[in-house]
């Protein structure tokens, strides 16, 4: 999904984030060693983030230094609820216009536990994330 966007969007950038709790390898670079799209398209890759709330403060910190006032981001479809929540509640404190778009997957029952799971932390980790932008402006 996110190739296909690249294609009829033509980005400046496209960020690729995510690194599984527990450490092992970086999703991030997992996805650009699979990225299919094109390759005339910078691609950035964040790998420290573990949780959403990070997902969405570090991949912004890659995006402002590059002038990017839009973003889309592609997830899984169960996880579209709670990427708008974090994307939504930092990317537009900073001037970036935010879209979230569900990749074709097949949710399944590990996914909807986990999105579930993550419910009572929301709150706290939005507002860690924002703590950590803004000391980073700050800063």
């Amino acid at each position: 999904m996110a190739a296909e966007l690249a294609e009829r969007r033509e980005p400046r950038v496209v960020v690729l984030t995510g690194r599984p709790p527990g450490g092992g390898p970086s999703e991030a670079e997992q996805m650009l060693e699979a990225w299919p799209g094109r390759r005339d398209v910078e691609l950035a890759v964040e790998p420290t983030a573990c949780i959403t709330a990070e997902n969405a403060s570090r991949s912004l910190q890659l995006l402002l230094p590059r002038g990017v006032g839009e973003a889309t981001v592609v997830c899984a479809p169960l996880h579209v609820a709670r990427v708008r929540y974090f994307f939504g509640g930092i990317y537009p404190r900073f001037g970036v216009r935010c879209d979230v778009r569900p990749a074709r997957l097949a949710p399944t029952p590990a996914a909807l536990a986990w999105e579930l799971g993550a419910l009572p932390v929301m709150r706290r980790q939005l507002r860690a994330a924002i703590a950590e932008l803004e000391a980073i402006a700050g800063g």
